[in-house]
Protein backbone atom coordinates (compact mmCIF):
# COMPACT_ATOMS: atom_id res chain seq x y z
CA UNK A 1 0.00 0.00 0.00
CA UNK A 2 1.10 3.41 -0.89
CA UNK A 3 1.81 5.53 1.75
CA UNK A 4 -0.83 8.06 0.59
CA UNK A 5 -3.52 5.46 0.91
CA UNK A 6 -2.63 3.87 4.39
CA UNK A 7 -5.01 4.06 7.08
CA UNK A 8 -5.81 7.35 9.35
CA UNK A 9 -6.78 6.09 12.46
CA UNK A 10 -7.51 8.19 16.02
CA UNK A 11 -6.89 6.55 19.37
CA UNK A 12 -10.13 5.91 21.84
CA UNK A 13 -10.27 5.61 25.37
CA UNK A 14 -11.86 2.84 27.63
CA UNK A 15 -12.57 3.98 30.97
CA UNK A 16 -13.46 1.25 33.66
CA UNK A 17 -14.80 3.27 36.91
CA UNK A 18 -15.16 -0.33 39.24
CA UNK A 19 -12.14 -1.57 41.71
CA UNK A 20 -10.00 -4.00 38.97
CA UNK A 21 -8.12 -6.89 41.11
CA UNK A 22 -4.95 -8.18 40.11
CA UNK A 23 -3.30 -11.32 40.10
CA UNK A 24 -0.78 -9.80 42.72
CA UNK A 25 -3.89 -9.61 44.98
CA UNK A 26 -3.79 -5.88 44.97
CA UNK A 27 -6.08 -3.96 43.05
CA UNK A 28 -6.32 -0.67 40.99
CA UNK A 29 -9.25 1.85 41.54
CA UNK A 30 -10.45 1.49 38.58
CA UNK A 31 -8.76 1.87 34.99
CA UNK A 32 -8.43 3.56 31.67
CA UNK A 33 -7.64 1.82 28.12
CA UNK A 34 -6.51 3.52 25.16
CA UNK A 35 -7.22 1.59 21.53
CA UNK A 36 -7.57 1.98 18.26
CA UNK A 37 -9.75 0.42 15.59
CA UNK A 38 -8.91 -0.25 12.09
CA UNK A 39 -12.29 -1.68 9.73
CA UNK A 40 -15.44 -1.61 9.81
CA UNK A 41 -17.68 -4.11 12.81
CA UNK A 42 -20.33 -5.96 10.41
CA UNK A 43 -23.80 -6.59 12.17
CA UNK A 44 -23.84 -9.60 13.38
CA UNK A 45 -20.47 -8.53 15.27
CA UNK A 46 -19.06 -11.26 14.54
CA UNK A 47 -15.57 -10.39 12.59
CA UNK A 48 -14.01 -8.34 15.24
CA UNK A 49 -10.45 -9.60 16.00
CA UNK A 50 -7.99 -8.35 19.07
CA UNK A 51 -4.83 -7.67 18.40
CA UNK A 52 -2.42 -7.96 21.43
CA UNK A 53 0.99 -6.03 21.52
CA UNK A 54 4.63 -7.42 22.55
CA UNK A 55 6.84 -6.04 24.95
CA UNK A 56 7.44 -2.32 23.65
CA UNK A 57 4.66 -2.61 21.92
CA UNK A 58 1.05 -0.38 22.35
CA UNK A 59 -1.96 0.04 20.63
CA UNK A 60 -0.78 1.85 17.83
CA UNK A 61 -0.54 -1.54 15.30
CA UNK A 62 -1.35 -0.03 11.68
CA UNK A 63 -2.21 3.14 9.83
CA UNK A 64 -0.94 6.80 10.70
CA UNK A 65 -2.46 9.56 12.65
CA UNK A 66 -2.39 12.16 9.44
CA UNK A 67 -0.98 12.38 6.32
CA UNK A 68 1.78 14.17 6.88
CA UNK A 69 2.55 11.05 9.59
CA UNK A 70 5.29 9.17 8.50
CA UNK A 71 5.80 6.51 10.82
CA UNK A 72 2.85 4.07 10.73
CA UNK A 73 1.72 1.56 13.42
CA UNK A 74 4.12 -1.39 14.42
CA UNK A 75 2.11 -4.11 12.07
CA UNK A 76 1.46 -2.33 9.76
CA UNK A 77 2.71 -4.62 7.49
CA UNK A 78 -0.22 -6.78 8.02
CA UNK A 79 -3.11 -4.89 9.05
CA UNK A 80 -5.12 -3.29 6.21
CA UNK A 81 -6.38 -3.33 3.28
CA UNK A 82 -6.01 -6.70 1.47
CA UNK A 83 -3.07 -7.29 3.97
CA UNK A 84 -3.40 -10.62 5.91
CA UNK A 85 -5.36 -9.28 8.44
CA UNK A 86 -7.45 -7.36 6.24
CA UNK A 87 -9.45 -4.47 6.73
CA UNK A 88 -11.71 -4.65 3.81
CA UNK A 89 -13.14 -8.01 5.72
CA UNK A 90 -12.57 -7.75 9.59
CA UNK A 91 -13.02 -5.13 12.54
CA UNK A 92 -9.58 -4.68 13.96
CA UNK A 93 -9.17 -3.38 17.64
CA UNK A 94 -5.44 -2.67 19.26
CA UNK A 95 -4.78 -1.64 22.83
CA UNK A 96 -2.10 -0.56 25.11
CA UNK A 97 -2.23 -2.51 28.03
CA UNK A 98 -2.29 -1.73 31.55
CA UNK A 99 0.84 -0.62 32.77
CA UNK A 100 1.58 0.97 29.74
CA UNK A 101 3.48 4.32 28.90
CA UNK A 102 1.13 5.57 25.73
CA UNK A 103 -2.78 6.32 27.55
CA UNK A 104 -3.57 3.33 29.08
CA UNK A 105 -2.81 3.49 33.60
CA UNK A 106 0.22 2.59 34.14
CA UNK A 107 3.13 4.24 35.98
CA UNK A 108 2.71 7.38 34.58
CA UNK A 109 -0.45 7.61 35.54
CA UNK A 110 -1.98 9.73 38.32
CA UNK A 111 -2.79 7.73 41.43
CA UNK A 112 -6.13 9.07 43.18
CA UNK A 113 -4.57 8.40 46.31
CA UNK A 114 -1.28 10.15 46.77
CA UNK A 115 -2.43 12.84 43.97
CA UNK A 116 1.22 11.92 42.41
CA UNK A 117 2.50 9.79 39.18
CA UNK A 118 2.70 5.74 40.52
CA UNK A 119 6.35 5.68 39.00
CA UNK A 120 7.81 2.31 40.94
CA UNK A 121 4.56 1.84 43.49
CA UNK A 122 2.35 0.42 40.34
CA UNK A 123 1.54 -2.79 40.99
CA UNK A 124 2.85 -5.72 39.21
CA UNK A 125 0.55 -7.17 36.26
CA UNK A 126 0.24 -10.55 34.86
CA UNK A 127 -0.87 -11.52 31.36
CA UNK A 128 -3.57 -13.10 32.85
CA UNK A 129 -4.20 -9.31 34.18
CA UNK A 130 -4.12 -7.63 30.72
CA UNK A 131 -6.56 -10.84 29.17
CA UNK A 132 -9.06 -9.71 31.98
CA UNK A 133 -8.97 -6.38 31.55
CA UNK A 134 -9.04 -6.87 28.00
CA UNK A 135 -12.34 -8.60 28.29
CA UNK A 136 -13.84 -5.59 29.75
CA UNK A 137 -13.07 -3.87 26.52
CA UNK A 138 -14.69 -6.64 24.81
CA UNK A 139 -17.75 -5.83 26.97
CA UNK A 140 -17.60 -2.61 26.42
CA UNK A 141 -17.95 -3.19 22.57
CA UNK A 142 -20.73 -5.21 23.07
CA UNK A 143 -18.79 -7.96 21.05
CA UNK A 144 -19.95 -11.47 21.83
CA UNK A 145 -17.43 -13.30 20.89
CA UNK A 146 -13.51 -12.41 19.19
CA UNK A 147 -13.57 -13.85 15.37
CA UNK A 148 -9.86 -14.19 16.70
CA UNK A 149 -6.98 -12.97 19.20
CA UNK A 150 -4.07 -12.61 17.82
CA UNK A 151 -0.16 -11.41 19.01
CA UNK A 152 3.47 -12.08 18.30
CA UNK A 153 5.78 -12.79 21.44
CA UNK A 154 4.51 -11.54 24.86
CA UNK A 155 1.31 -11.22 22.56
CA UNK A 156 0.76 -14.78 21.40
CA UNK A 157 1.66 -14.99 25.22
CA UNK A 158 -2.08 -12.86 25.52
CA UNK A 159 -3.72 -15.55 22.96
CA UNK A 160 -2.70 -18.54 24.13
CA UNK A 161 -4.24 -16.94 27.88
CA UNK A 162 -7.19 -15.92 25.97
CA UNK A 163 -7.78 -19.44 24.62
CA UNK A 164 -7.51 -21.07 28.47
CA UNK A 165 -9.23 -18.24 30.25
CA UNK A 166 -12.38 -17.12 28.26
CA UNK A 167 -12.61 -20.69 26.04
CA UNK A 168 -16.31 -19.53 24.63
CA UNK A 169 -15.12 -15.54 23.64
CA UNK A 170 -13.25 -16.36 21.17
CA UNK A 171 -12.85 -18.61 17.61
CA UNK A 172 -9.42 -18.77 16.63
CA UNK A 173 -6.47 -18.05 18.75
CA UNK A 174 -3.49 -16.88 16.57
CA UNK A 175 -0.27 -17.62 18.55
CA UNK A 176 3.06 -16.24 16.85
CA UNK A 177 6.68 -16.40 17.76
CA UNK A 178 5.77 -17.37 21.26
CA UNK A 179 6.50 -19.67 24.09
CA UNK A 180 4.31 -21.54 27.01
CA UNK A 181 6.91 -19.87 29.95
CA UNK A 182 9.75 -18.38 29.43
CA UNK A 183 13.19 -20.47 29.64
CA UNK A 184 16.09 -19.83 32.19
CA UNK A 185 18.27 -18.05 29.73
CA UNK A 186 14.80 -15.52 28.76
CA UNK A 187 14.71 -14.89 32.47
CA UNK A 188 18.53 -13.96 32.93
CA UNK A 189 18.09 -11.16 29.66
CA UNK A 190 15.41 -10.46 31.07
CA UNK A 191 17.61 -9.43 34.48
CA UNK A 192 19.60 -8.17 32.63
CA UNK A 193 17.82 -5.56 31.55
CA UNK A 194 16.06 -4.75 34.34
CA UNK A 195 19.43 -4.32 36.28
CA UNK A 196 20.63 -1.62 33.79
CA UNK A 197 17.85 0.27 34.64
CA UNK A 198 17.61 -0.15 38.35
CA UNK A 199 21.03 0.66 39.14
CA UNK A 200 21.11 3.74 36.48
CA UNK A 201 21.38 6.75 39.27
CA UNK A 202 19.19 8.99 36.79
CA UNK A 203 16.45 6.52 37.51
CA UNK A 204 16.83 5.89 41.52
CA UNK A 205 16.36 9.46 41.76
CA UNK A 206 13.39 9.18 39.99
CA UNK A 207 13.51 9.73 36.34
CA UNK A 208 11.27 8.01 34.34
CA UNK A 209 13.53 7.89 31.01
CA UNK A 210 16.94 7.46 32.28
CA UNK A 211 19.08 7.42 29.39
CA UNK A 212 21.88 5.09 30.19
CA UNK A 213 19.64 2.27 32.06
CA UNK A 214 16.88 2.24 30.04
CA UNK A 215 18.60 2.77 26.83
CA UNK A 216 21.21 -0.16 27.38
CA UNK A 217 18.13 -2.34 28.39
CA UNK A 218 17.37 -1.81 24.74
CA UNK A 219 19.91 -2.57 23.03
CA UNK A 220 20.47 -5.74 24.95
CA UNK A 221 16.73 -6.68 23.84
CA UNK A 222 17.68 -5.45 19.64
CA UNK A 223 20.65 -8.04 19.81
CA UNK A 224 18.23 -11.06 21.30
CA UNK A 225 15.51 -9.80 18.73
CA UNK A 226 17.67 -9.87 15.53
CA UNK A 227 19.58 -13.61 13.94
CA UNK A 228 23.13 -13.38 13.52
CA UNK A 229 22.36 -13.51 9.79
CA UNK A 230 20.40 -10.63 9.66
CA UNK A 231 22.97 -8.53 11.76
CA UNK A 232 26.09 -10.13 9.72
CA UNK A 233 23.91 -8.90 6.20
CA UNK A 234 22.66 -5.28 7.66
CA UNK A 235 25.74 -4.66 9.24
CA UNK A 236 28.91 -7.03 8.50
CA UNK A 237 31.81 -5.51 10.52
CA UNK A 238 31.12 -1.68 8.40
CA UNK A 239 33.32 0.58 10.18
CA UNK A 240 31.53 3.90 10.76
CA UNK A 241 34.57 5.89 10.22
CA UNK A 242 37.34 5.65 7.80
CA UNK A 243 39.88 4.05 9.98
CA UNK A 244 39.89 2.23 13.48
CA UNK A 245 41.05 4.81 16.37
CA UNK A 246 41.58 2.32 18.93
CA UNK A 247 39.39 3.64 21.46
CA UNK A 248 35.74 3.48 22.95
CA UNK A 249 33.60 5.60 20.43
CA UNK A 250 31.75 4.36 17.84
CA UNK A 251 33.60 2.69 15.50
CA UNK A 252 31.32 0.00 13.94
CA UNK A 253 28.10 0.29 12.20
CA UNK A 254 26.51 -2.30 14.40
CA UNK A 255 27.47 -0.07 17.18
CA UNK A 256 26.02 2.89 16.02
CA UNK A 257 23.05 1.13 15.19
CA UNK A 258 22.83 0.13 18.98
CA UNK A 259 23.50 3.22 20.31
CA UNK A 260 20.94 4.92 18.03
CA UNK A 261 18.18 2.55 19.27
CA UNK A 262 18.89 3.16 22.76
CA UNK A 263 18.78 6.58 23.02
CA UNK A 264 15.62 6.83 21.00
CA UNK A 265 13.56 4.73 23.30
CA UNK A 266 15.21 5.59 26.32
CA UNK A 267 12.89 9.44 25.70
CA UNK A 268 9.89 7.85 24.87
CA UNK A 269 9.50 4.90 26.82
CA UNK A 270 9.05 4.87 30.52
CA UNK A 271 11.55 2.61 32.75
CA UNK A 272 9.13 1.45 35.20
CA UNK A 273 7.10 0.00 32.21
CA UNK A 274 9.85 -1.47 31.07
CA UNK A 275 10.26 -3.39 34.51
CA UNK A 276 6.82 -4.44 34.78
CA UNK A 277 7.05 -5.89 30.97
CA UNK A 278 9.72 -7.89 31.15
CA UNK A 279 8.24 -9.00 34.83
CA UNK A 280 4.68 -10.29 33.19
CA UNK A 281 7.15 -11.98 30.68
CA UNK A 282 8.37 -13.80 33.26
CA UNK A 283 5.77 -15.00 35.27
CA UNK A 284 3.94 -16.42 32.42
CA UNK A 285 3.44 -19.88 33.04
CA UNK A 286 -0.33 -20.88 32.56
CA UNK A 287 0.11 -24.80 33.02
CA UNK A 288 1.64 -24.44 36.17
CA UNK A 289 -1.40 -24.71 38.13
CA UNK A 290 -1.57 -27.82 36.71
CA UNK A 291 1.57 -29.28 38.12
CA UNK A 292 3.24 -27.88 34.47
CA UNK A 293 1.05 -30.37 32.48
CA UNK A 294 0.39 -27.83 29.92
CA UNK A 295 -2.01 -30.12 27.42
CA UNK A 296 -4.50 -30.59 30.86
CA UNK A 297 -4.66 -26.40 31.13
CA UNK A 298 -5.76 -26.41 27.15
CA UNK A 299 -8.01 -29.37 27.81
CA UNK A 300 -10.84 -26.74 28.51
CA UNK A 301 -10.05 -24.52 25.20
CA UNK A 302 -12.65 -24.91 22.36
CA UNK A 303 -11.07 -22.46 19.33
CA UNK A 304 -8.77 -23.17 16.79
CA UNK A 305 -5.36 -22.35 16.61
CA UNK A 306 -2.84 -21.25 14.24
CA UNK A 307 0.67 -21.49 15.80
CA UNK A 308 3.50 -19.54 13.78
CA UNK A 309 7.08 -19.81 14.45
CA UNK A 310 10.79 -18.40 12.35
CA UNK A 311 13.27 -21.04 12.14
CA UNK A 312 16.52 -17.99 12.68
CA UNK A 313 14.27 -17.34 16.08
CA UNK A 314 16.62 -17.89 18.70
CA UNK A 315 14.94 -15.83 21.18
CA UNK A 316 11.51 -17.89 20.94
CA UNK A 317 13.06 -20.89 19.01
CA UNK A 318 10.36 -23.15 16.96
CA UNK A 319 10.61 -25.78 19.96
CA UNK A 320 9.02 -23.54 22.13
CA UNK A 321 6.14 -23.24 19.55
CA UNK A 322 6.06 -27.04 19.14
CA UNK A 323 5.53 -26.93 22.78
CA UNK A 324 2.26 -25.66 22.77
CA UNK A 325 1.32 -27.50 19.49
CA UNK A 326 2.16 -31.03 20.98
CA UNK A 327 0.28 -30.03 24.26
CA UNK A 328 -3.01 -29.22 21.61
CA UNK A 329 -2.58 -32.56 20.01
CA UNK A 330 -2.16 -34.81 22.95
CA UNK A 331 -5.99 -33.38 23.75
CA UNK A 332 -7.52 -33.68 20.23
CA UNK A 333 -7.44 -29.89 19.73
CA UNK A 334 -8.00 -28.35 16.10
CA UNK A 335 -4.42 -26.46 15.16
CA UNK A 336 -1.98 -25.97 12.75
CA UNK A 337 1.32 -25.20 12.90
CA UNK A 338 3.67 -23.20 10.26
CA UNK A 339 7.61 -23.04 10.93
CA UNK A 340 8.98 -20.16 8.27
CA UNK A 341 12.19 -19.80 6.92
CA UNK A 342 13.47 -15.98 7.91
CA UNK A 343 16.77 -14.47 8.29
CA UNK A 344 15.38 -11.92 10.76
CA UNK A 345 15.16 -13.69 14.02
CA UNK A 346 12.57 -12.89 16.83
CA UNK A 347 11.74 -9.59 14.66
CA UNK A 348 10.27 -12.16 11.82
CA UNK A 349 6.95 -11.79 13.39
CA UNK A 350 6.52 -7.48 12.59
CA UNK A 351 7.73 -8.35 8.71
CA UNK A 352 6.90 -9.14 5.07
CA UNK A 353 6.51 -13.13 4.38
CA UNK A 354 3.86 -14.02 1.71
CA UNK A 355 4.36 -17.77 3.46
CA UNK A 356 3.43 -15.91 6.61
CA UNK A 357 0.40 -13.55 5.86
CA UNK A 358 -1.04 -16.25 3.44
CA UNK A 359 -1.56 -18.44 6.40
CA UNK A 360 -3.00 -16.28 8.47
CA UNK A 361 -5.42 -14.91 6.22
CA UNK A 362 -6.53 -18.66 4.74
CA UNK A 363 -6.83 -19.56 8.64
CA UNK A 364 -9.28 -16.45 9.16
CA UNK A 365 -11.26 -16.94 6.23
CA UNK A 366 -11.73 -20.86 6.87
CA UNK A 367 -14.92 -21.92 8.48
CA UNK A 368 -14.77 -22.33 12.39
Amino acid sequence: MSEDNRLIVEPRKFKHNQSFRLESGESLDGFELIYETYGELNKEKSNAILICHALSGNHHAAGVYSKEDKKPGWWDELIGPEKAFDTNKYFIVSLNNLGGCHGSTGPGSIDNQTEKEFGANFPIVTVSDWVNSQNLLREELDIEKWLSVAGGSLGGMQALQWAIEFPDKLSKAIIIAAAPKLSTQNIAFNEVARQSIISDPDFTKGDAHPEKGLGLARMLGHITYLSEESMKNKFGRELKKEKIEYGYDVEFEIESYLRYQGANFSKSFNAHTYLLMTKALDYFDPAKKNDGNLSETLSGATCQFLVVSFKSDWRFPSERSKEIVDALINVEKKVSYLDIDSIQGHDSFLMKNDRYENAINSFLEADV
